[in-house]
């Protein structure tokens, strides 16, 4: 994962030339103000697959399951 940082006023004068690279690539923007990192902006990962398949043999052993967690 490509990870770029720029400064607050270099992102608000490059935004569209910025967000088309996180489009195109997967690139990942961090924003600083005064050298902290305060805004990370990706590309958006939708999961296509419903809840109940992403955990679906998720538990590997459930020994008591009357027992509380």
């Amino acid at each position: 994962m490509d990870v770029q940082q720029v400064t607050k006023s270099q992102f608000k004068s490059r935004a569209s030339e910025l967000f088309r690279k996180i489009e195109e690539s997967g690139l990942t923007v961090v924003v600083t103000d005064q050298g902290r990192p305060v805004v990370e902006v990706r590309r958006c990962r939708r999961n296509q697959r419903s809840p109940l398949e992403v955990l679906r043999n998720s538990v590997v052993d459930f020994k008591r399951p009357t027992e509380p967690i």
